[in-house]
């Protein structure tokens, strides 16, 4: 299964290399916080409890000739709507961290610092 960290990310989104990037995170989260030019499709809390067919339902809102960053809170949720994105046929990572190492790059916290250490030597 594929990812990205939030500074590879963020390099192609200022390169214009833009992925097209779902955020399934529940609607308000996505309102108070999200990355610039994402699509909301909630599916957090289904795919949480297991059901897979919350996404698939939603399918049709999903380009399928385009390259995917899927996003949560924390990218665990995301890992699992990545899978079943790829296992659909659409080309598909998981932004690392989730929004909350997203939210870290961009303020250059140290616990982003820390994790993007370990992302290098995993």
């Amino acid at each position: 299964m594929s990812s990205i960290r939030p500074a590879e990310l963020d390099a192609r989104l200022e390169s214009g290399d833009e992925p097209f990037i779902v955020d399934i995170r529940p609607r308000s989260a996505y309102q108070s916080n999200a990355i610039e030019g994402s699509h909301n499709v909630p599916v957090y809390q289904e795919l949480r409890q297991g059901d897979d067919a919350a996404l698939y339902d939603r399918l049709d809102e999903l380009p399928a000739d385009e390259d995917m960053v899927v996003v949560c809170k924390q990218g665990m949720v995301a890992k699992r709507a990545t899978s079943l994105l790829a296992d659909e046929g659409y080309d598909a990572a998981t932004l690392l961290g989730g929004m909350s190492g997203w939210t870290g790059y961009q303020n250059g916290s140290l616990g982003y610092k820390i994790r993007s250490l370990l992302w290098k030597l995993t």
